[in-house]
């Protein structure tokens, strides 16, 4: 058995564009190995077939699957971000929740200073904590 636990995304076709803001917004991550579906693959040409990159050095895998789901991501799952400042924790919550969803308003709910809970445009759920 392997000595690691990822999380793993399947996304319908914004694979790409979910891990270039990811990695855009989170100091200390990267894009590592991306493979795209080739021709005849049983993706859309082009898309994500497998990728791997870090947030913050988590590992994360991705897809972009070639077969539409009746479910897409649920918010029991949510990536949860410690952050240093004020102005960063509300910096990352207007950029990930621009075409997404709020489930607790920017506020002080007692068990921290400052926390939000937040879908983003790809309906991934991130929780941003003020440490």
């Amino acid at each position: 058995m392997s000595d690691k636990v990822r999380p793993f995304l399947m996304f319908e076709g914004t694979a790409e564009a979910a891990m270039n803001l990811y990695v855009s917004l989170i100091p200390g991550s990267a894009i590592g190995e991306v493979r795209r579906y080739g021709p005849g693959e049983a993706g859309t040409e082009g898309t994500i077939h497998l990728a791997h990159f870090t947030l913050a050095g988590q590992e994360v895998m991705c897809i972009d699957s070639p077969v539409h789901h009746a479910f897409t991501f649920t918010p029991s799952f949510s990536f949860f971000l410690t952050c240093e400042s004020e102005a960063e924790l509300r910096r990352l919550a207007v950029a990930l929740g621009e075409g997404g969803a709020v489930m607790m308003e920017i506020g002080d709910y007692g068990f921290s200073r400052l926390f939000t809970w937040l879908s983003d445009r790809y309906g991934v759920s991130w929780q941003l904590n003020l440490e």
